[in-house]
């Protein structure tokens, strides 16, 4: 069986891996120069090796780090040298509070400092208002605020989302960002009562007590590319520079055909691994609907800054793995990571370094952006030194923008996902995956890949299929 995997980012490749685990002949069409899609390493400062993209993986969701080992990085894996972040509001960078679930708390009594008195008030009506009903999805911003006022959303839940998506929490699908608090939001009356439910099953889990992330010495960009070796000694032929211009079905109805600009590639099966608007365009001739559905989603753009400092000028740098930055404060960062605290691996390659790096734009914040790499790193350093007192000039900088580089989940989002699987899941040995679909962390991208594998290994091609009426249709 050959299969096209198009996209070579980390949900393509993880769906190549797999393939090729069970036996499948598999090419990957990537249309950039490089592989990894939004896990990219890089170095600074002529020698340092620092993450351009993503930093690090849940731990505690097993698809990534499985993945890691499988592939030979297993020794390579590591947990934050620091635990615990913190936040920069009401003029302090402050220990972020304990016992929350994204930015939503569980204990009122944590957030002296980060909340006002009349915040903190305002929690306390939770346990006295009627059922807030979420139905079937709701925004969690507008969820939090009913239940314990704007100022936990503003304080709290919009800097944590803010580093996942790049969202407005306003926007956010409760469903999709966070389903377990969803779900005890429909069988608890009080928000802050689903909140310890959710807490309370999660302690009772075996992996309780383990690291909440991993990251991976050298950088979490190196997953990509020991996965696309690990692939090409399996066999696989993975292509750059290739991108799909058209997708057609195969003579009869049976099978696939990728068009490129040197020639159209046949095979038995393919997974579309793309964003969202390449996936559109190539599934409108075969699932015009689920084309239409994925040219809605929306997706946010974003900067990282990294900079490099003499680590004898940089002592003024707080302990801790960095902080995040509430948008209501008026910053343009919307968090720093200290690298050299944060991964052991950082510090221990030139220790005459400190490494760290800020982010800057969310959803709606496209003018930021437009500025050019020379602003963002002033921006960054303007904070920094609000934030934290540091008056250091960097010996390095290195700005790396990621244009539309998460897709937003607004509400309904999950419903719109379901649609647009069982249209293309009725096509006839195609599946999707990518960020869009499962969730945008790296455990999430690669379960989608995985998921997007066996679902064409489990269907394969053949001349009919099933509508959305549940009627067989053939593809001749």
């Amino acid at each position: 069986m050959h299969v096209l995997v198009i996209g070579g980012g980390i949900s393509g490749l993880a769906a190549a891996y797999q393939l090729l685990a069970s036996g499948a002949r598999v090419t990957v069409l990537e249309a950039g120069a490089r592989l990894g899609g939004k896990l990219r390493a890089g170095s600074i400062a002529g020698t340092a090796a620092v993450d351009l993209g993503a930093e690090s993986m849940l731990a505690r969701r097993p698809e990534a780090v499985d993945l890691a080992r499988a592939v030979g990085l297993g020794d390579r894996l590591q947990p934050p040298s620091v635990s615990g972040g913190a936040i920069w509001t009401r003029g302090a960078v402050r220990p972020m509070p304990k016992g929350h679930l994204m930015g939503v708390p569980g204990d009122p009594a944590a957030l002296g400092g980060v909340l006002s008195p009349e915040g903190l008030a305002r929690i306390a009506e939770d346990g006295r208002l009627p059922r807030t009903e979420v139905g079937d999805d709701v925004a969690i911003g507008e969820y939090v605020a009913r239940r314990l006022g704007r100022e936990v959303v503003d304080r709290l839940v919009e800097p944590l989302l803010g580093g996942v998506y790049a969202g407005d929490a306003y926007r956010i699908s409760m469903r999709a960002a966070v389903p377990q608090l969803y779900e005890a939001a429909r069988a608890e009356r009080s928000l802050l009562a689903a909140v310890r439910a959710v807490q309370d099953r999660a302690a009772a889990q075996p992996a309780s007590h383990s690291p909440v992330f991993l990251g991976i010495e050298g950088g979490i960009g190196r997953l990509p590319q020991a996965v696309a070796e690990a692939c090409t000694a399996k066999g696989a032929d993975i292509r750059l520079h290739t991108p799909v211009r058209e997708l057609r079905r195969g003579p009869s109805g049976v099978g696939w055909l990728a068009v490129t600009d040197a020639e159209a590639l046949s095979a038995d099966a393919v997974v579309v691994a793309t964003p969202a608007p390449a996936a559109a365009r190539l599934l409108a001739p075969h699932a015009p609907g689920a084309a239409a559905l994925l040219d809605e989603v929306e997706y946010s753009s974003m900067a990282l800054v990294t900079l490099a400092f003499r680590r004898s000028e940089a002592d003024r740098v707080p302990d801790g793995s960095g902080f995040l930055v509430p948008p209501v404060d008026g910053r343009a960062i919307k968090a720093a990571t200290f690298s050299a605290h944060k991964w052991s691996w950082v510090a221990e390659q030139d220790p005459s370094l400190f490494v760290l790096r800020t982010s800057l734009g969310r959803y709606g914040e496209e003018q930021l952006l437009e500025r050019d790499d020379a602003e963002l790193v002033e921006l960054s350093l303007r904070d920094l030194r609000a934030a934290t007192g540091l008056e250091a000039r960097p010996v390095d900088t290195l700005v790396s923008r990621w244009d539309g580089g998460l897709p937003q989940y607004p509400v309904g989002h999950p419903q719109r996902v379901a649609a647009i699987q069982a249209a293309t899941d009725a096509l006839p040995g195609l599946a999707v995956a990518g960020a869009v679909y499962e969730g945008v962390g790296i455990p999430a991208c690669v379960a989608s890949g995985q998921r997007a594998a066996r679902h064409v290994l489990e269907a394969p091609a053949s001349a009919e299929s099933v509508n959305e009426n549940g009627e067989k249709t053939s593809h001749e």
